[in-house]
């Protein structure tokens, strides 16, 4: 209530104000009952007035803290910035620029809308110190989020989002954060707009990516970006390398935060697809690609004997993974990169082609990082593919973050490839299984939401730690790994052995 009441004092903002003048007792607790905590992955939060919301003070907060990280070194300083189609992501992402611009930092900002890729390719483009993406990716409308860059375009990992962290945490919220006006921080050269220039170039390395041996691209596409960043970019990368026959969804071609015709603009989802799916079947097109409001993740679709099939995000990885395989040629003792939690027929598959499998931990963060180690040792050509089962995936070294707007090229091409030849992305599936074995795949979630959600969640991990589960249904866990504690333990043998990645709090059974 203190909280509440310095607000009330102190937030001059006229929209902020009346929100707080007209919370009750509830939505007082639900908006200040906690700070928004800021990870390797930035933080998303509910759009609203309070300290535990998304706002112009807590985005302004965050930069002030970012900007102290970034000012401990002497030099000039950098950073570029862009934003998705959500509500408030242009107001967030002037606010962050104009908090930035005011303590030293160069600014490279977007003119208009651009996917997660964009940014990660903008920061390495200018050589900048680091990036900020205003998103919450694929949540409801009542999201938004803020996800931070190092200087490699790769999200940040642990050791730095803990220093900025401890920085923003030592903040006060109104006291501490510097700015100015956005308009007069332009006219000085402080916040800079980027050009199309940088898009171009973009394209010039999509270029270098895809596949240019396969001529007949006569393939009858439907796309739809989900009311986000995707229209532009993606269509214009298809039109460029040669896919005339591109459908847009109209209901969902434009921006629009209130994502009216998919309330989880999700491409895992199924529902999130229905209107693609109507105009796939209508058109009798030969793929559907949907990708999520910052574009960094994309589903597909399409018709197989009459039905339409979706192809999940293991599946896809996988069949990328071979594509590239049939069509350039990569050299043994090269690296693909996976999730954890992403489908272990690649290991088959790379033992018979001569390729490394790495592991990382969940986020694509990791996958960025495994890039930049291998840049560092000069070795950033093994790199083929990363991928995760949510739909994620990269395909080259100048984007450190997933790639809708290139995984849906390729996708494209690797359509029109098995449709030269007489077969189908389907059919290139099926003979993989029938090839490798075939591995099943299913997601459970549970979202715990609201002031407990958080709490029950520990309680619940603590308790599979604490009373371990020996059986699954009617299977016996025969081994078990705790990523906590970084500990595999066979339950048959008693074998311990070190697992070799960063703490997290994941537990892993096997059957």
């Amino acid at each position: 209530m203190n909280d509440y009441q310095r607000w009330l004092d102190e937030a001059k903002d006229p929209v902020i104000h009346q929100e707080l003048v007209e919370m009750t007792p509830e939505q007082i607790e639900a908006a200040f009952y906690k700070d928004l905590e800021f990870g390797t992955g930035g933080l998303r939060g509910i759009l609203g007035a309070g300290s535990a919301c998304l706002n112009i003070y807590t985005v302004g907060k965050i930069s002030q803290g970012i900007s102290n990280f970034l000012n401990r070194k002497e030099g000039k300083k950098t950073i570029a910035i862009s934003y998705d189609s959500r509500i408030n992501s242009t107001l967030f992402a002037k606010t962050a620029a104009s908090v930035y611009a005011a303590n030293g930092i160069h600014v490279y900002l977007y003119k208009e809308l651009m996917p997660t890729p964009l940014l990660s390719y903008a920061v390495r483009y200018f050589k900048a110190d680091a990036g900020v993406m205003v998103t919450a990716s694929h949540n409801p409308k009542q999201y938004n989020g803020y996800k931070v860059y190092d200087e490699k375009g790769c999200q940040l990992t642990d050791d730095a989002a803990n220093e900025i962290s401890a920085l923003i945490e030592a903040l006060d919220i109104f006291k501490d954060v510097k700015s100015d006006d956005f308009d007069k921080l332009m006219n000085e050269g402080m916040i800079e707009y980027i050009e199309d220039d940088c898009l171009e170039t973009y394209l010039q390395y999509i270029d270098t990516k895809r596949i240019p041996s396969i001529k007949n691209r006569d393939l009858s596409i439907v796309y739809t970006p989900l009311n986000g960043t995707g229209l532009v970019p993606v269509t214009k990368a298809l039109k460029r390398f040669g896919f005339d026959s591109v459908a847009v969804v109209k209901e969902q071609e434009f921006p629009d935060g209130n994502f009216t015709t998919c309330p989880k603009p999700n491409p895992e989802l199924k529902e999130s697809l229905a209107l693609g799916v109507k105009l796939l079947e209508e058109k009798h097109a030969d793929i559907l690609i949907a990708t999520d409001p910052d574009c960094d993740r994309c589903g597909t679709a399409v018709i197989h004997n009459g039905e339409t099939v979706l192809i999940n995000g293991n599946e896809m990885g996988i069949l990328l993974v071979d594509f590239l395989l049939r069509n350039k040629k990569i050299p043994e003792e090269s690296i693909v990169v996976k999730t954890i939690v992403s489908t272990d027929l690649i290991f088959p598959i790379a033992k018979a082609n001569g390729l490394k499998v790495v592991e990382v931990l969940t986020g694509f963060k990791y996958i960025g990082d495994t890039i930049k180690k291998l840049e560092e040792k000069g070795e950033k050509d093994r790199f083929i593919l990363g991928f995760e089962e949510s739909y994620g995936y990269l395909v080259g070294t100048e984007v450190r973050d997933k790639d809708a707007v290139v995984a849906t090229l390729i996708i494209c091409e690797m359509a029109a490839y098995y449709r030269s030849i007489g077969s189908s992305v389907y059919k290139a599936l099926q003979e993989i299984y029938q090839k490798f074995g075939f591995y099943l795949n299913k997601v459970d979630s549970y979202t715990f939401e609201g002031l407990l959600g958080m709490d029950k969640m520990k309680e619940i991990m603590s308790a599979l730690r604490a009373n371990p589960l020996m059986k699954l249904g009617d299977y016996e866990v025969e081994a078990r790994e705790d990523y906590k504690t970084l500990v595999h333990k066979d339950e048959k043998t008693g074998r311990v052995t070190d697992i070799k990645l960063p703490s997290s709090n994941i537990l892993v059974y096997m059957l």
